[in-house]
């Protein structure tokens, strides 16, 4: 491996970074950089880019985004959210546990946490707030929430992840040592979330009921009405109805990903101009615009990340990373921590999507030497990046629940941090017991 390779694609790339430039800016330069050193005809920049939005399940990106822009235009993400908050009762924190389950319903038809934060925050923080709850409160508890958008399936960095990780195959030593490993696919990545975003709520709402019960929030003064959830049930049917089609079809193996997003994208429309009635032609035009810029954005990173790991692993670059990380410690425990660590720090400072381009191909060979699954290591670094989205500077929720709220970004970390610790004990207890990611693929025939 040739280390002035090295320091020209990492070093050109924080170089770039600490200047401002758009990381789409410093992924392309850097690997620019590192393929002109190398001799490369930088054609070859174009023909990667081309190769890497080439594939099938890709197309499940954009129709995902569609869908979810679509829901939130039709009125399914407003009945969800009801049928959560007719749950809250005078339970000690109630209507805040109702946010989280609220994120937990929406995340099924989102697959992104900002959506998530920005669809539930817009009903539920005004609501917490009437109730004593405290905007900086409501806040950081839907803020933190909204990180469940990318773990319950469908999620978008699943998507990523699994075309990241499709073209990446075991070592001999590693198959020789541990086993066969279950290949990488994005409907088991969607069967594998499923649990450990259960877990990941799970977190939420104790820390949620400790901080509650602490603060004296005793939820409302009407008494959990069964007619009351029958009601919005009966009104949220169909929107209730959306994460079935999709998830039901994925697991029964009537379609893939790819094609339960098409299904998505028609069931919405469907619903909203038949059956709710408000999805007209100017919310799907506005729908088209977000996805649009979305999808734009996305891949872009897509292609740019796409020639920056490619140059990675043509060189030899993650076989070396693995080696030293090997070298260091070969307690599994250790290297989870470390790997936890570094992910955490990272989601503070990068987008999630590229993270995941980024690091997949340089982590997953230390997975694989390991004896890590890629579906479970898949499953902790979605889990794991989806605390950035709660912690500064980056934490895109902050910055949507601070424009819902009125309340600064700062107060509203400061009261997420114990979201954060919750989420990352969560994380830990998936990484230590794999079988709460494998087992479900394994029960259905996976």
């Amino acid at each position: 491996m040739d280390n002035l390779l090295i320091e020209i694609l990492f070093g050109s790339f924080l170089a770039l970074l600490l200047i401002g430039a758009p990381i789409t800016v410093g992924l392309g330069v850097s690997a620019l950089a590192a393929m002109i050193y190398l001799g490369d005809n930088p054609i070859k920049m174009v023909q990667m880019a081309w190769s890497s939005v080439g594939s099938f399940p890709l197309m499940a990106l954009p129709s995902f985004i569609l869908a979810g822009a679509l829901m939130e235009a039709a009125g399914l993400s407003r009945r969800l959210i009801h049928v959560a908050e007719s749950l809250a009762g005078p339970f000690t924190g109630g209507l805040s546990a109702a946010t989280i389950m609220a994120c937990l319903f929406f995340g099924a038809i989102s697959g992104s946490g900002p959506a998530t934060t920005a669809a539930v925050g817009m009903l539920m923080i005004p609501a917490m707030s009437r109730q004593g709850y405290g905007p900086g409160y409501a806040a950081s508890v839907t803020a933190a929430a909204g990180g469940l958008g990318i773990i319950i399936p469908p999620s978008i960095p699943m998507v990523i992840y699994g075309i990241s990780a499709m073209g990446m195959t075991p070592p001999p030593e590693a198959i020789d040592a541990f086993g066969p490993f279950q290949s990488v696919s994005i409907s088991k990545l969607f069967i594998a979330g499923f649990l450990p975003g259960v877990v990941m709520a799970g977190g939420l709402l104790a820390m949620n009921y400790i901080r509650c019960r602490m603060r004296g929030f005793r939820g409302g003064t009407e008494p959990l009405s069964l007619r009351k959830v029958a009601v919005a049930c009966y009104q949220g049917f169909w929107a209730l109805m959306a994460p079935v089609v999709i998830l039901g079809g994925i697991y029964t193996g009537i379609f893939t990903p790819t094609e339960a997003a098409i299904v998505a994208i028609f069931y919405t429309l469907f619903v909203g101009i038949f059956i709710y009635r408000e999805l007209d032609l100017r919310e799907m035009i506005k729908a088209l615009d977000t996805t649009t810029w979305l999808a734009g954005r996305v891949l872009l990173v897509l292609f740019a990340a796409t020639i920056f790991g490619r140059i990675l692993v043509e060189n030899g670059v993650p076989g070396v990373i693995a080696s030293s990380v090997l070298s260091l410690t070969d307690n599994i425990y250790v290297i989870w921590a470390m790997i936890i660590g570094l992910l955490l720090v990272v989601g503070m400072f990068m987008e999630t999507l590229a993270a995941i381009m980024i690091l997949v191909p340089v982590m997953l060979p230390v997975a694989y030497m390991m004896g890590i699954d890629p579906i479970h290591f898949g499953i902790v670094m979605i889990c794991t990046l989806s605390v950035g989205f709660q912690t500064p500077p980056l934490g895109e929720n902050l910055f949507i629940a601070s424009g819902i709220s009125g309340v600064s970004i700062e107060r509203i970390s400061l009261r997420a941090l114990p979201f954060a610790v919750s989420s990352i004990i969560a994380i830990f207890i998936i990484a230590c017991f794999p079988q709460i990611a494998l087992w479900l693929p394994r029960v259905m025939g996976y």
